[in-house]
């Protein structure tokens, strides 16, 4: 086998860990609702959902990194896909009991796997080739992890919503049998799903273990004072920097946006415009469709637009979008809501290049940092939740907007960049 034909297979089983993982994520708005009413929820322990999701990236992103720079990508990218395989698998199991804990600790085993997936595929990637072409091959590969984000909640809700739904009142009228009967076949349906997922990983990690993965070495360009500083102080030393700090900041809030409007998507469109769950994934697809769609357009625009602008165009046009959605009624919402998914897309890149622009040597530090900023991601939804629980779905998006404020903010405070180089997309 030649090396151009060893490179473009390394390349094509690296890419598919982009769809592997964009796929879990975008499951999780079905999830929220699906155990929501299978485990017997509130809405904010359904959004525990996210904040287990997320924590693992949270606090996998620098062991991940210490680990592949011990046994290299390859041996990162095994670990993460069998971990991502053992914790789909562990939904069989958390099914049979209905145990809302047990699939929460299932969804952190997965998605530390993802953690793992996510930290190698990125650099991987651009060093897998042609200097020269990296952009092109990072923006390639995360197409697909646009494209399964779009397919995500297609499938979900095919395959795990039933349509299923019932009022206090119709469950007050259950005996406890059927009730039972009821809940135990909602908890099953994530069976078969998930022990597909579970197995086709397992069949991933068989062809990159036969695989040649080219390893790259990276060097190690940190200067000798900054190897003799204690993790701690380095990291004080680069939130002292403004545009990391706030950049920090600011991924926080959008990751935590994001997550918080497509979460509770589906319960939106049943109490404000009365559709049902199944009809409201259909809803939900076109969303994360018109976030793909953004992806792209915003990537062409920003050949004319400076990137910097686009963002807070981007972020103040969200804002008036989740205002419609908490004022309005009936489909209303629902239409300002998959909008301002096509709006959403340029921003995790964007405010992560403008974040770790200039740090030099200290670029991986600094990008750890941003990407575990995505921490929002389990912060912001529980708050959703709970203002759900208190007053109405409607004034939980007040949450997104105040997310969307701040990134507007960090966006003009950083108007006088006019370039920036995005290679990183979540």
């Amino acid at each position: 086998m030649t090396k151009k034909n060893k490179t473009f297979i390394a390349l094509a089983l690296v890419t598919s860990l982009f769809f592997i993982w964009g796929f879990a994520l975008n499951l999780n708005p079905i999830l929220i609702k699906h155990l929501k009413k299978a485990c017997q929820l509130s809405n904010f322990q359904s959004s525990l959902v996210d904040s287990a999701s997320y924590t693992a990236y949270f606090l996998l992103a620098i062991p991940a990194a210490r680990f592949m720079k011990r046994f290299g990508y390859k041996g990162g990218i095994i670990l993460g896909l069998l971990l991502f395989s053992l914790g789909a698998i562990l939904f069989y199991p958390a099914s049979i009991v209905r145990s809302y804990p047990f699939f929460l600790a299932a969804l952190f085993v997965l998605f530390s796997g993802a953690a793992f997936l996510e930290t190698a595929a990125n650099p991987y990637i651009t060093c897998l080739g042609d200097p020269e072409t990296s952009t092109q091959r990072i923006n390639f590969s995360q197409s697909f992890n646009g494209l399964a984000a779009s397919l995500a909640p297609l499938a979900g809700g095919i395959f795990i919503l039933s349509g299923k739904d019932f009022t206090k009142e119709q469950y007050a009228k259950m005996s406890p049998q059927q009730l039972d009967a009821y809940l135990t076949g909602e908890a099953s349906a994530v069976q078969i799903p998930y022990l597909l997922i579970g197995l086709v990983v397992l069949v991933v990690v068989y062809l990159i273990y036969k695989a040649h993965l080219p390893e790259i070495h990276e060097e190690d360009v940190e200067p000798a004072g900054e190897k003799k500083k204690s993790l701690a102080t380095q990291i004080i030393s680069l939130l002292a920097i403004r545009q990391v700090r706030t950049g920090v900041i600011a991924q926080f809030f959008y990751v935590g946006a994001q997550a918080g409007i497509w979460g509770f998507f589906i319960q939106l469109c049943g109490k404000v415009a009365g559709l049902g769950e199944k009809p409201a994934s259909f809803y939900l697809t076109i969303g994360t469709f018109c976030f793909m769609l953004g992806r792209f357009s915003g990537s062409y625009l920003m050949k004319f637009i400076n990137p910097v602008k686009l963002l807070a165009t981007y972020a103040a046009i969200n804002v008036f979008l989740v205002m419609l959605a908490v004022v309005l009624h009936g489909k209303l919402p629902v239409y300002a809501l998959i909008s301002s998914s096509f709006f959403m897309s340029i921003m995790f890149p964007t405010i992560f290049s403008l974040s770790v622009r200039g740090l030099g040597s200290r670029t991986k530090l600094g990008s750890s940092l941003v990407i575990m900023a995505i921490f929002g991601g389990a912060v912001l939804p529980p708050v959703m939740g709970r203002v759900f629980d208190l007053t109405n779905i409607q004034y939980a998006y007040l949450v997104p907007i105040v997310s969307f404020l701040y990134i507007f903010y960090f966006a003009y405070k950083n108007l006088k960049v006019k370039k920036v180089a995005m290679v990183v997309a979540h």
